[in-house]
């Protein structure tokens, strides 16, 4: 009896059943968990067995503690294949979400040097830069800054970028078809800028991918600072491998 007991222990009967509960969507995403008292009454069980199953779900990534606030079902990660040059909206609407945008800020700012870099152009050149939040489902998910070309991204900033993607307007309407690209991923923490724009904590993580994208001609036309939340969403991709020489 005592080997069952052990292998049964009280927690991951608490656990398994809230884990249920939000696979099944009694408990939705962002929706708060009752509170330790209200599931100590309900399951019967110590203060010290209800928070080991809630250390135990924040563990696994199925809800998040709000210090100060209360424990929520987290918002489930998309999935995101980095398999061809997409943009934002291509990439929501293929998932189902619906994508919206907030335009922050677009100005002419000269370009640094890892901006001068990417867009072939002088340390110094003017050049522009937008700012904006991109959504799904109504949910922050990356805070993304673009630059352009100066006389390029002067007629772009004339569109209704909230509703108009830059890729479809490079493409559509200026009829600069995108090539390719360069993807340059790494792991970052939110700096305050950041947060601020992704309503985040600063210092949480966050994707920073640097996409520098080319027209005909390997002529860049578009370099991108996207920052995504680390918490909803997840790149995966597909490789293969180089035949090797045979001996």
């Amino acid at each position: 009896m005592g080997a069952t007991r052990e292998s049964n222990p009280l927690y991951a009967k608490v656990e398994l059943t809230l884990a249920s509960e939000i696979a099944a969507g009694v408990l939705p995403p962002r929706s708060q968990l009752p509170t330790e008292d209200r599931l100590i009454e309900r399951f019967g069980v110590s203060r010290t067995t209800v928070r080991k199953a809630i250390e135990n779900l924040v563990a696994r990534g199925l809800v998040e503690i709000r210090r100060g606030v209360g424990t929520f079902v987290a918002q489930p990660k998309i999935i995101q294949e980095l398999t061809e040059l997409t943009g934002f909206v291509e990439d929501m609407q293929a998932l189902g979400r619906t994508p919206t945008a907030r335009l922050l800020d677009s100005q002419i700012v000269p370009a640094d040097a890892d901006v001068a870099r990417q867009l072939a152009v002088s340390p110094g050149s003017l050049v522009m830069r937008i700012q904006r939040v991109r959504l799904a489902d109504g949910l922050a998910m990356s805070f993304d800054e673009t630059y352009l070309p100066r006389e390029l991204g002067e007629k772009i900033v004339t569109h209704d970028l909230e509703t108009e993607p830059i890729f479809a307007l490079l493409e559509e309407r200026y009829h600069l078809p995108l090539i390719e690209a360069e993807y340059r991923l790494e792991a970052i923490t939110a700096t305050p800028t950041v947060a601020q724009a992704l309503a985040v904590e600063p210092g949480n993580p966050v994707f920073l991918i640097e996409r520098t994208s080319y027209t005909e001609g390997s002529r860049p036309i578009d370099y991108e600072r996207l920052h995504y939340r680390g918490d909803l969403i997840r790149f995966i991709t597909r490789l293969s491998r180089r035949p090797r020489a045979r001996s």
